[in-house]
């Protein structure tokens, strides 16, 4: 079974990306920051991250390079609700970026493509 990192600091939303993504049948670890998300890739090296940007002590972008800087092979999606950090050229890093709907069939979809690799 698959492990993903789930990044994420509203509550609710992480419930829901738990609760649909082990529907999906992977196992889902989980971080509301993140400096806890780079501690959980150290403990349980997951094998993709779905990480958030805008998030207390540590945002998404920052996480993101720290973790790539010691797991550069870790598939990382950037999962946000702002468009405007596309432009931003450290979320380039990121092997999907999307934007936060209701609808998870794009980030479902995402997954299992990078998943697969």
């Amino acid at each position: 079974m698959k492990t993903i990192l789930v990044v994420e600091d509203d509550k609710n939303q992480l419930l829901l990306y738990e609760q649909e993504l082990s529907l999906e049948g992977y196992n889902i670890i989980t971080a509301k920051d993140g400096l806890e998300a780079i501690k959980k890739v150290r403990e349980q090296l997951p094998d993709l991250v779905v990480m958030d940007i805008n998030m207390p002590k540590m945002n998404g972008i920052e996480a993101m390079g720290k973790i790539l800087n010691e797991h550069r092979k870790i598939p990382i999606i950037i999962n946000t609700a702002y468009s405007s950090y596309k432009d931003d050229f450290m979320s380039w890093a990121a092997d999907a970026y999307i934007i936060k709907s209701s609808d998870l069939k794009e980030l479902k979809d995402k997954i299992k493509e990078l998943i697969r690799r």
